[in-house]
């Protein structure tokens, strides 16, 4: 039988380390047979929930063009999407999964359809349980986490981090600077943008972030930078 092997790692740092793949080649390796012939392994480094794998689909051509089966170690490293499952069912290539060597495109679909409509109700139910509870009057989250001396600890560690991360002293130092010279909200946040900060979010600034991040040190230092008579947004 000639079969053409598809591994895939959900990140990057388990591309390069190796991380589940090499359980993987290991299933494969028990399955195949003496007789089988293996023509070409392909990697994929990607989310699977995702269906446009490029490192897939070249898998698929290449069984196409040798008349060649689709290995793979697990069920879920094909896909967790029901329109991927579909268009491999299309294309005309038949798969084999190491763990579950009966299992065919219609009932793979089948499994995915139910496994994705129970994870879409799984959602909904509990949404609605916590708009519910939220009706009530009951505080969400973990009581331990909302005490005030929790808030506090949280607070300054937040204070911290930001401190010490050399990128946000950085532009708030400039915001300062700017809003000293007389820049709007807006305009400081364009400028840091453009020197590519980002906000302890990792978000670009908007003039919100930056009166934010000014109001923020001016508690800290009590200094006041600049008027607030412009606008934020």
């Amino acid at each position: 039988m000639k079969f053409v092997c598809y591994y895939r790692v959900s990140t990057k740092g388990q591309g390069r380390s190796g991380l589940g793949l090499g359980d993987q080649r290991s299933i494969v390796e028990r399955y195949l047979r003496n007789e089988d012939e293996l023509l070409g392994e392909f990697t994929e480094i990607e989310s699977g929930r995702k269906g446009d794998r490029p490192k897939l689909q070249e898998a698929i051509r290449a069984c196409q063009q040798h008349r060649a089966k689709l290995l793979i170690a697990k069920l879920d490293r094909l896909s967790r999407n029901v329109g991927f499952v579909m268009t491999l069912r299309d294309s005309g290539v038949d798969f084999v999964a190491c763990d579950l060597p009966d299992a065919n495109t219609l009932t793979v679909g089948m499994m995915v359809t139910f496994a994705q409509y129970e994870a879409e109700r799984t959602s909904e139910r509990t949404r609605a349980a916590l708009a519910q509870k939220k009706a009530q009057g009951f505080k969400l989250g973990k009581p331990e986490n909302l005490t005030p001396a929790a808030i506090e600890r949280g607070r300054l560690v937040r204070t911290t981090n930001a401190r010490q991360n050399k990128a946000n002293v950085q532009a708030t130092e400039l915001a300062q600077f700017y809003r000293s010279a007389g820049l709007t909200y807006a305009q400081i946040a364009d400028r840091l943008n453009r020197m590519h900060y980002l906000t302890r979010r990792s978000k670009s600034f908007e003039g919100k972030a930056v009166y934010r991040l000014l109001k923020r040190q001016e508690q800290e230092t009590g200094v006041a930078v600049g008027a607030d008579t412009d606008a934020c947004d």
